[in-house]
């Protein structure tokens, strides 16, 4: 009698259990229905520059002939395998192009600045405010000097933040992201310094105005096939861009096609900027993986620079 009701129990189980599963599938489904999946690890290397040159004035895409002159322009900038006459210069390069990876390419959309708006492709004039604000760091920074401790040195030289973002915008080196992606959340982590953001994406409120941190605070949500990404509550030492604690961040992350994610943003900050600006940023999938930023480990440049400090003031 037990064995035959555990034949039962068990005839029984195995015809709920995928109904169950079924069931559960479908509803996640539909919870996710219009969501892309957003995950992997993508490049977003470009030797396109974030406003547009002043020679590139009222030229907002490159033909093919033009961006390909552009490119090898940069390149040549770039190359820090040139020798310099000066000594002085020659050393102070300290690295060679083995150490880089700017890209070798422009945007695929062949954009002449990666800020499609204002229409100039510049960031927009600063407010009055924004002004004071500059002059008052500019001043703060010469009267203590340049490096009477490890606080007066930025954020990227102490292994803290790279650029101090978000956002995202390409550098000299490790311009890769990976994102994460649940029902509930998603990561972004930069390989830069190796810092990750948690985005919810429960619909809760951002944190109270009183809580102010260097990332800021995100919160996330789908419009269609898009993650937007609202991030505030940012720390008056962010100053990307000399945006202030008052930055509001919009990031857009649009999956194209298999191999190419378009990610825009735009930041509006009214007591630093006259106007908000936006940046479109094409992304591609990355062969390889994201690798470890051992920003700290070994690292004497910044006790050489608070040495060098104190010698020079001894001379």
């Amino acid at each position: 009698m037990k064995i035959r009701f555990r034949r039962v129990a068990i005839v029984a189980s195995l015809i709920v259990l995928p109904a169950v599963t079924l069931l559960a599938q479908k509803k996640t489904s539909q919870a996710d229905a219009g969501r892309l999946d957003l995950q992997g690890i993508w490049n977003f290397s470009s030797l396109t520059p974030l406003e547009r040159p002043a020679q590139l004035a009222g030229k907002p895409v490159l033909t093919d002939e033009e961006a390909a002159r552009f490119e090898r322009q940069q390149l040549e900038r770039y190359n820090l395998d040139r020798r310099s006459e000066n000594a002085e210069v020659d050393v102070e390069q300290a690295y060679n192009n083995a150490w880089y990876d700017f890209g070798t390419k422009v945007v695929s959309t062949k954009r002449s600045s990666l800020i499609i708006d204002p229409p100039d492709g510049r960031i927009p004039a600063l407010t009055l405010e924004g002004q004071a604000k500059a002059r008052a760091r500019t001043e703060a920074r010469a009267q203590r000097g340049p490096a009477d401790g490890p606080e007066d040195r930025s954020v990227a030289e102490r292994c803290l933040l790279f650029n101090a973002g978000p956002p995202i915008l390409p550098d000299a080196y490790n311009n890769n992201v990976q994102i994460v992606q649940t029902h509930d959340y998603v990561i972004i982590a930069n390989e830069m310094i190796h810092d990750a953001r948690i985005v919810p994406l429960d619909g809760r409120p951002h944190l109270p105005s009183t809580i102010r941190r260097w990332q800021g605070d995100s919160r996330g949500r789908w419009e269609g096939s898009t993650l937007v990404v609202d991030t505030t509550n940012f720390s008056d030492r962010t100053n990307f861009k000399g945006a202030d604690e008052n930055l509001h961040l919009i990031e857009r992350f649009t999956r194209v096609d298999a191999h190419m994610l378009t990610y825009e943003f735009t930041v509006d900050d009214p007591t630093t900027f006259s106007r908000p600006w936006t940046v479109s940023l094409p992304m591609t999938t990355a062969q390889g993986q994201i690798y470890e930023y051992a920003c700290h480990e070994g690292n004497y440049g910044l006790e050489g620079i608070l040495r060098g400090a104190r010698a020079q003031e001894a001379r």
